[in-house]
């Protein structure tokens, strides 16, 4: 019995030695994302991201980042917040597209990336192998994980497709300590832009956005009746677009490379 009993202390000890070695990985994950914003910090300024200065001086950097986003366990991240998985795929998502952006570069639109327009974003390229059991492209992340599990229309002001006509991306990583702060930021920013969404002649014009996905904004002239101290430039637009009865227009998009 004695002997039993060893055994059985040693295989505990086995078993909370790895444990502890499973746990490390879990723990040294970093959801600041802070080398996410270095990058986001050095290299972009109102939206306009420079590619060729990351190309030639960062490419290091982004692949080390890139490493630690591929490296998630699915035990670490079922142990994480909403918050701290929403944030997760939004860097994700930005970061890899401008890492496709880098392979390719100097291009001038994503959508030149592949053989039709967008291939890109179809391309699996993205590795997570425990994470995802393989390799994962763009439209996943986006339709597969953050429209599919957190039901956040929100998302769609702060996914840079590396195109003018996105919202812009942020100059700092997205955080769960303060993801709602940072996604209505996104949004104000993105409502508030002339080139993207404005109210003129009775009509509201905005972004191809909210036609593609029209189902994550429903309905939507309520939506947009929530920022209607956004959209509308004087009361008379702003009391049009609040009693949300208006027509709606959307405008063209402008898929050209969001380079400096």
């Amino acid at each position: 019995m004695l002997g039993a009993d060893r055994a059985l202390l040693a295989c505990l000890a086995l078993g909370s030695a790895a444990s502890s070695v499973a746990a490390a990985p879990c723990a040294a994950f970093d959801h600041e994302h802070r080398a996410w914003t270095g990058l986001l910090a050095r290299y972009v300024v109102e939206g306009r991201v420079d590619y060729a200065g990351i190309h030639r001086d960062a490419r290091a950097a982004v692949s080390t980042y890139l490493d630690a986003l591929s490296g998630v366990s699915r035990d670490c991240y079922a142990d994480w917040s909403r918050a701290q998985r929403l944030a997760f795929w939004i860097n994700a998502y930005n970061a890899y597209t401008v890492e496709l952006v880098l392979e390719h570069y100097p291009v001038r639109s994503i959508r030149a990336i592949g053989w039709l327009p967008g291939s890109a974003f179809r391309t699996k390229f993205i590795h997570m192998k425990d994470l995802a059991a393989g390799d994962l492209s763009l439209d996943d992340i986006e339709h597969g994980h953050l429209r599919k599990d957190f039901g956040e229309p929100r998302i769609h002001f702060a996914m840079n497709c590396a195109s003018v006509g996105c919202p812009m991306l942020r100059e700092e990583a997205y955080a769960a300590a303060r993801l709602d702060r940072q996604l209505e930021e996104q949004a104000v920013r993105f409502l508030s832009d002339r080139s993207r969404n404005r109210f003129r002649d009775g009509r509201l014009e905005v972004s191809k956005i909210f036609d593609w996905f029209k189902e994550d904004f429903e309905p939507r002239e309520k939506y947009f009746a929530r920022y209607a101290d956004v959209l509308g430039e004087d009361a008379r637009a702003r009391d049009t677009i609040a009693s949300a009865k208006f027509a709606l227009q959307f405008l063209d998009y402008d898929w050209s490379l969001n380079g400096k």
